[in-house]
């Protein structure tokens, strides 16, 4: 039987943090929710047929899921990922790994949009604070 409750997350971050996606991902699996895509698993792109093949897998994550995780800094791909999830006005959940979201001469303002979460926490707590988050959206 098919669950059409279990919430669809995607994750957006930079290749130097993929140990603490995968980490992450798999907290977040064992709380029942389910990843829309997974980037990290694409190793060498030599092609721009590949690029485009990756895009696309990546833009039907970000539709297909319920909420964003973004994880700071991220690489130039991780901000337009979070830039569509804006605009498909999905929740974002922000994972400041070097504290300077909460500082205002260091952030963006699309940081502050209404539907964006900022977690203040450890990082072990972040999965559960999704979850707690995302209870308050059935």
């Amino acid at each position: 039987m098919h669950n059409t409750d279990v919430k669809k997350f995607y994750i957006a971050g930079s290749f130097r943090y993929v140990s603490l996606i995968n980490n992450l991902s798999a907290s977040l699996e064992d709380l029942n929710f389910t990843r829309t895509y997974d980037w990290a698993k694409n190793k060498e792109v030599d092609t721009f047929r590949k690029l485009q093949s990756i895009a696309n897998k990546e833009y039907k994550g970000i539709s297909d899921c319920d909420f964003l995780i973004f994880v700071f800094p991220g690489g130039k791909g991780a901000n337009i990922e979070f830039g569509i999830a804006t605009a498909l006005k999905k929740r974002i959940y922000v994972l400041d790994l070097i504290d300077k979201i909460h500082d205002v001469k260091k952030t963006c303002t699309f940081y502050y949009l209404d539907n964006v979460c900022r977690f203040d926490g450890k990082i072990g707590e972040f999965p559960e604070f999704i979850a707690n988050q995302e209870l308050r959206h059935k």
